[in-house]
């Protein structure tokens, strides 16, 4: 309708970036993702996450598990002990609480943070984290309403709008670690890199991106497949 206007973010910019620091770091080549629930959004940070991963370590696999909820620190703590214990030494979450971090920095585990900087929570095994800022975006649709210059649409924004950030390296990530996902940073937000360009398969073998094909943006919202690499199930 004329009056309403829809924002989203491109979570999976940001999963990819991680899953390449969470590749080049993992000794177990086991990465361990608390999920909320099997929406396209999580999707396609899941799949970005392990695509990301397999870019610099083939051998990389991502094990997730759903809590069916977004905010449920019980939940997601015995979620990531959970993941931990099989195996998992890099641990990352699309959950709205810091219980997955706490809970890898009390194991030794390193974590990667979703939605916020949490690297005070974890001094001596956070990686980095995935951060969303939304603030230059609420200026400026409040701005164009009080011009009454304001039309409705969707914004999908990422890495170029500022969207999405990666929050500062902690003290374990090598130097070359860090300046390969500062440098894929740059290619994201510039547009030379697409995260979900082919060949991309699923956990079943079946192509769902040919060689040299783009997922198209508009179909990010139908997304409900794992890509290759991926553990779990959907439920479905």
């Amino acid at each position: 309708a004329p009056n309403f206007g829809g924002y989203n973010a491109k979570w999976h910019e940001g999963g990819y970036l991680a899953g390449t620091l969470a590749g080049k770091t993992t000794k177990s080549n086991v990465i361990g993702l608390v999920a909320a629930y099997p929406v396209p959004d999580v999707m396609w940070y899941l799949n970005a996450l392990v695509l990301g991963a397999r870019s610099v370590n083939p051998k990389a696999t991502v094990n997730v598990v759903f809590v069916n909820s977004w905010y449920d620190p019980g939940k997601e703590r015995e979620a990531a002990i959970a993941l931990i214990n099989q195996g998992a030494d890099v641990m990352t979450h699309f959950t709205d609480t810091a219980a997955v971090v706490t809970a890898a920095e009390e194991r030794g585990v390193w974590s990667i943070s979703f939605h916020s900087d949490m690297g005070y929570l974890a001094p001596k095994d956070y990686l980095t984290g995935v951060t969303h800022h939304w603030g230059a975006f609420y200026t400026r649709v409040a701005r164009e309403v009080v011009a009454g210059t304001w039309k409705g649409g969707l914004f999908l924004g990422g890495l170029r709008e500022g969207v999405i950030k990666m929050a500062p390296f902690g003290p374990g990530v090598s130097s070359e670690a860090a300046a390969l996902v500062r440098a894929r940073e740059k290619d994201i937000a510039s547009g030379r890199l697409n995260v979900f360009t082919g060949p991309i398969k699923d956990q079943h073998g079946k192509v769902r991106v040919a060689a040299g094909a783009v997922y198209p943006q508009a179909d990010l919202g139908k997304m409900d497949w794992f890509a290759q690499g991926v553990t779990g199930s959907t439920g479905k």
